[in-house]
């Protein structure tokens, strides 16, 4: 895409809600990790921080590379093709020469940098199956058993996560797809035949497999979830003191920096529970601004897959869209007690450098066909005005 197109059909709203959300972001990391850094890193209090705006840094380039690259390119076929051999082999070499923190191999150590992989299979599948079903549009109609090879790979790709183990980002991403599969043209009851057969196949095979799907911390969390307080020492610590740090904040909070919760009461307080801090330092007010931004860039997502002239920038915006939601649902989810913890980041927000990079591609290839989107129908407005004037004339 030209610079100049770019330039004046972009979505402003959009592009600003990312940058306003992910800066404040910036400053949440600083101030939730500054006590974590020195006293139990033992490094300067700014550490996390650094690392943060470094990969915000480069989340701002891969922002402006996706958003100028078409994304009607990423639908061929030779580049599906790469996606699809491709994904899996980061994966695999995770489960064999992985890096180990907080009991999952999710990472790839390159030097001081930790690469997670699972991140980047979510944008990966999103746009692997959003080109699939685009292409086979018509197949689907008359051939509904062709959307089951994607479906098959979309399972492997999660099971490959499941065994680091990382059931939060496998759920994540079988939500996301199965988003996009129910909003394209598959045959809804094939995929219901489909659900009561694996369903089947997973009790069948529950006795043999029981002890890797319900693992004893998945046990204690679901523990605590239930009743946090009766684990208030074991598993429930984090919930219980993400409730105290809730409710000292109130309506304005105790002020940005002031929070007490992060001074050890909360370990993960800069990644998975920094909705917690934002609440006890910035009140009801600094919650309403992240819900705000959140909930107006994924409802900003689906307005441009319905505005998409075609059926793969649909897609693609809607799966998309559902990343961000569904990602943020279950860390809110998880810091209030509404639903058992998974060890997601709040997008945009937590500390997570590949989380954030993702982010930040990912809409820019949603801005991207924001733009498509406003010059086909500029143009199509403009088509219009010619031929009611040419009749008016002649």
């Amino acid at each position: 895409m030209r610079l100049k197109t770019f330039l004046k059909y972009h979505d402003y709203p959009l592009i600003i809600a990312v940058m306003l959300l992910s800066l404040f972001g910036l400053v949440m990391v600083y101030s939730a990790s500054m006590i974590t850094a020195v006293v139990r890193f033992h490094t300067t209090s700014d550490y996390f921080f650094k690392k943060q705006t470094w990969a915000w840094m480069i989340g701002v380039v891969v922002f402006l590379l996706t958003a100028f690259v078409p994304y009607k390119h990423y639908a061929r076929k030779k580049f599906l093709q790469f996606i699809f051999f491709v994904m899996p082999l980061p994966l695999i070499y995770v489960l064999l020469l992985g890096h180990t923190v907080n009991n999952a191999t999710s990472w790839i150590k390159l030097g001081p940098v930790n690469v997670q992989p699972a991140e980047f299979a979510k944008i990966g599948l999103i746009v692997y199956l959003s080109g699939v079903l685009a292409n086979k549009q018509k197949k689907l109609q008359t051939s509904p058993q062709e959307v089951l090879f994607p479906i098959y790979y979309m399972l492997f790709i999660c099971l490959l996560i499941f065994l680091q183990p990382d059931a939060g980002t496998m759920l994540i991403i079988a939500a996301i797809c199965l988003t996009i599969i129910l909003s394209s043209a598959t045959s809804k009851w094939l995929l219901i035949k489909q659900g009561v057969l694996f369903g089947i196949v997973f009790l069948l095979s529950l006795p043999f497999i029981y002890d890797k799907v319900f693992t004893e911390v998945r046990k204690a969390r679901l523990y605590s979830f239930l009743d946090p307080f009766a684990y208030a020492q074991k598993e429930g610590y984090q919930l219980i003191n993400s409730y105290f740090a809730i409710a000292n904040g109130g309506l304005k909070g105790l002020g940005l920096g002031q929070g007490i919760q992060k001074y050890g009461y909360l370990p993960e307080a800069h990644t998975d529970f920094i909705m917690a801090v934002i609440a006890e330092e910035l009140g009801l007010f600094g919650v309403s601004f992240v819900l705000i931004l959140l909930s107006f860039i994924v409802l900003r997502g689906f307005v441009i897959a319905r505005r998409c002239p075609d059926a793969f920038g649909s897609l693609l915006a809607i799966g998309i869209s559902a990343m961000i939601g569904i990602q943020a649902s279950i860390n809110l989810g998880g810091v209030t007690g509404i639903i058992p913890l998974t060890g997601v980041p709040l997008p945009f927000v937590s500390y997570g450098g590949s989380s954030l990079v993702l982010l930040m591609m990912s809409v820019g290839v949603l801005a991207n066909i924001s733009a498509v989107a406003n010059s086909e129908k500029y143009k199509t407005a403009t088509q219009n005005n010619i031929q009611k004037n040419h009749v008016y004339f002649s």
